[in-house]
C-alpha cells in the first residue's frame, strides 16, 4: 500500500499535519473523516479537495468515514465567515444529505474489506441535552482556548452569536464520539478548519487520554488570485442540474496552464510518472492544452460518465473546433440538448419558420446579436453567418428545410457568437 502521508506532499495537498501521523498510518489500519455540512443540495467542485483526500485515504488501505452535519448543519461553522448563517429546515437537510450521498458513491467505495461509510451527526446529537453536553464536554476545554481559535477572532468586531462560538465544541464531539465508536483516529479538513479540528483531538486527550491526529489541506487558489471553483454564473456544481456536463467539462478545459499543473495532482489519480510526461509534453507544446484535456476528461468522467463526458467533448467540438456541415449533420440528439445549454437559447413557434428569413432572425434574437437588418444582409455578403455550420450565401435561406432533428437550429455569427434555436 503507498504512504498515504507522502502521497499528498508531493501532490500538494498538505497545509498542517499533526506530528507522528505518517508514522501511526504506516503501522496501523484505521478510519479517518471529514465532515460535510448538507447546507446545499448538492456538492461542488470546492469540495473536491476533501473528497480527493478520502479517495487515498481509502487507496492507501484505510476506511473514509463521511460526515454529514445533520445537527451541525442547522447551526453553522463560522470558519471563514464574515456574518451568521441562516439556519436551514431540518427538511431541507435531510434531503440535502441524500442528494450528495449519491455523488460521494462516484468517488469512493463502498463496499469490502476497507468500505467507506456515511454517518450523520444528528444520530448521537439528537438525545443529548445541553446539561449533558456541558458537562461532559464544555468542562473540558476553556473559554481561553476557544477564543484564541482564528475562526472566534476574526468576527469579535462584528459579532458572533454562542451558537456559532459552541460550534468547535460540537465538532470536536463528533471527533471525539467517532474516536470513541467507529475507530477514527484522524479528521481531515480544509486549513480553516485546522484549529476547530485540534479542539477534537484535546477532547479525547482530555476525556480518555487518546491518541488522534489532525491533517488539513491548503487553500485551493488560482494563478490570477480568483476564487477557485467560481465562473460567471457562480459554484460549479457536481449536480448536472445545477452545472450541466458541458459548463463543468468547459471549466478544466478553460483552467491557465499554471493552474492545470497543479489541478492535474490534486484532482485526478494519474500516478507521478504519467503527470510528469504529461507535463513534459504540454511544455513542448503548450497550444494543445495536453495538461487541460487530461484534467477534464478525467474529473468530468468521474463525476457524470463516459457518455456524458463525449456529449461534452462533441458540444465543445461544434463550438469551439474546426467542425462543419458533415460533423453537424452526425450528431446525435443528446449533442442537441447539451448545445441547448452551452449557448444563448431561443424557442420559436412552428408556424413562424416559414416567415421572411431576415425578419424572422432579427426578431427572434432581439437584435442581440444583429444590430439591425442591415447588419445581417452584410454578414451574409462576407461569408460572416453560418447556420448549422454551413455559411449562408444569400437571404433566401429555408429555415424548415434544415431542422436538424425537425427542431433545431444552430446560428453562428461570426467565429464564436452562437444562438441555438429551438422550435416547438
Amino acid at each position: 500500500m503507498k504512504n498515504f502521508v507522502d502521497e499528498l506532499k508531493w501532490r500538494g495537498m498538505i497545509h498542517d499535519v499533526t506530528p507522528s501521523t505518517s508514522e501511526f498510518l504506516q503501522k496501523n489500519k484505521t478510519s479517518g473523516y471529514i465532515g460535510f455540512d448538507p447546507t446545499a443540495d448538492s456538492l461542488h467542485i470546492g469540495n473536491l479537495v476533501q473528497i480527493m483526500t478520502l479517495v487515498h485515504f481509502q487507496k492507501s488501505g484505510h476506511k473514509p468515514v463521511i460526515l454529514i452535519g445533520g445537527a451541525t448543519g442547522m447551526i453553522g461553522d463560522p470558519s471563514g465567515k464574515s456574518k451568521e448563517r441562516k439556519f436551514l429546515d431540518e427538511k431541507i437537510i435531510i434531503d440535502n444529505q441524500n442528494k450528495i450521498q449519491v455523488q460521494f458513491e462516484k468517488f469512493l467505495n463502498f463496499k469490502g474489506d476497507n468500505s467507506a461509510s456515511i454517518l450523520n451527526n444528528k444520530t448521537w446529537f439528537e438525545n443529548f441535552n445541553l446539561l449533558s453536553f456541558l458537562r461532559s464536554v464544555g468542562k473540558h476545554i476553556s473559554v481561553n482556548y476557544m477564543m484564541a481559535k482564528d475562526s472566534v477572532k476574526n468576527r469579535l468586531e462584528t459579532g458572533i452569536s454562542f451558537t456559532e462560538f459552541s460550534y468547535q465544541l460540537i465538532q470536536g464531539y463528533d471527533f471525539y464520539w467517532l474516536w470513541k465508536n467507529k475507530n477514527v483516529k484522524i479528521q481531515f479538513g480544509g486549513s480553516d478548519q485546522w484549529g476547530n479540528i485540534l479542539t477534537g483531538n484535546e477532547l479525547i486527550r482530555r476525556i480518555d487520554g487518546g491518541e488522534s491526529f489532525a491533517l488539513t489541506t491548503p487553500l485551493i487558489t488560482k494563478s490570477d488570485g480568483g476564487k477557485f471553483g467560481k465562473t460567471e454564473d457562480g459554484n460549479v456544481w457536481l449536480d448536472e442540474k445545477k452545472t450541466s456536463p458541458y459548463k463543468f467539462y468547459q471549466f478544466w478545459i478553460n483552467v491557465s496552464d499554471e493552474d492545470a499543473k497543479k489541478f492535474i495532482k490534486i484532482f485526478t489519480l494519474k500516478e507521478k510518472e504519467e503527470i510528469e510526461t504529461l507535463t513534459k509534453s504540454h511544455e513542448k507544446e503548450p497550444h494543445l492544452r495536453i495538461l487541460q484535456n487530461a484534467l477534464a476528461e478525467e474529473i468530468t468522467e468521474r463525476v457524470h460518465d463516459k457518455q456524458k463526458l463525449e456529449i461534452a467533448k462533441s458540444t465543445s467540438q461544434i463550438l469551439f473546433g474546426k467542425s462543419k456541415k458533415d460533423d453537424f449533420d452526425n450528431l446525435k440528439e443528446d449533442v442537441m440538448n447539451s448545445l441547448s445549454t452551452a449557448v444563448p437559447c431561443v424557442k420559436i413557434k412552428k408556424e413562424e419558420i416559414n416567415s421572411d428569413f431576415k425578419n424572422l432572425l432579427t426578431e427572434i434574437t432581439n437584435f442581440e446579436i444583429f444590430s439591425s437588418k442591415s447588419e445581417l444582409i452584410r454578414l451574409i455578403k462576407n461569408n460572416g453567418l453560418s447556420i448549422n455550420k454551413e455559411k449562408i450565401l444569400n437571404d433566401d435561406y429555408q429555415l424548415s428545410k434544415n431542422l436538424k432533428f425537425d427542431k433545431y437550429l444552430l446560428l453562428q455569427k461570426g467565429k464564436k457568437n452562437y444562438t441555438f434555436i429551438i422550435v416547438e
